[in-house]
């Protein structure tokens, strides 16, 4: 059976208050709504990256498919231009140059056709750039948010940090001035109950927990020694009774 004045009793309820409060902040600090809004940033940013990757890829084979085209074009064309020197020269058979006459015709037709495909991959790669532009704003305006959304939640961070170091600090200082079995009482109680480990009583009533107790419970409760630590047998709360009539019975 551990004992412990009452005064010493008491100073648990002000240790579970500490701890409580550090259990709130550290709770806080992980549901920060800006957490939230940071993952989806960072979701949206991931996907505007994969689609800038391949609108870039679409881009530079665009780019190359032009490149390709006016190449197409310009044989055309330096073609038809030798062709016409030899015409205008007037040198050859007349054969030869009713032949490139006709041959003219068909490299005009030819580089009709080449412009209208030079024309239409030009109009793709127009639009593939201005897609790649739309995309670089957007990953600079995604950016821009998850900066300013960083520097929000790192000033949370160190106001809820600053004010968990203070807690831990006066936790610290009131545990080392507890006995060390009732201490280790209230650290197993805790381990057991995830986070509560010592229940305010006032007369058959409790406080922070509500706890049904059995007829043979009260009757030890009632029997109980002032200096004797009571411990809820079905929740095993550390249970620290209180004056009934009391406002507060801390110390």
């Amino acid at each position: 059976m551990t004992t412990a004045p009452p005064q010493e009793q008491r100073r648990l309820l002000d240790l579970q208050a500490l701890d409580t409060s550090l259990a709130r902040l550290a709770h806080q600090r992980r549901t920060l709504p800006v957490l939230a809004t940071l993952a989806e940033l960072e979701g949206r940013g991931e996907d505007l990256h994969r689609a800038q990757v391949e609108a870039k890829t679409l881009a530079a084979d665009t780019r190359r498919e032009l490149t390709k085209a006016e190449s197409d074009v310009e044989q055309v064309r330096a073609r038809a231009a030798r062709h016409q020197a030899t015409l205008d020269s007037g040198k050859g058979l007349s054969r030869e140059l009713v032949a490139l006459q006709s041959e003219l015709g068909q490299l005009a037709d030819r580089q009709a056709v080449l412009e209208e495909i030079q024309l239409e991959v030009m109009e793709r790669l127009e639009a593939a750039e201005a897609r790649v532009a739309e995309l670089d704003a957007q990953e600079r305006a995604v950016a821009a948010d998850v900066e300013r959304h960083t520097a929000e939640r790192d000033a949370a961070f160190a106001e809820i940090d600053a004010e968990t170091g203070r807690i831990r600090a006066e936790r610290d200082e009131l545990a080392a001035r507890l006995d060390a079995e009732l201490l280790d009482l209230y650290e197993y109680a805790r381990s057991r109950t995830g986070g509560l480990g010592v229940v305010a009583l006032r007369g058959h009533r409790t406080e922070g927990a509500q706890i049904d107790f059995s007829l043979s419970e009260l009757a030890a409760i009632d029997a109980a020694a002032p200096d004797e630590v009571l411990v809820s047998e079905e929740h095993g709360y550390v249970l620290v009774r209180l004056e009934a009539d009391a406002t507060s019975g801390r110390a």
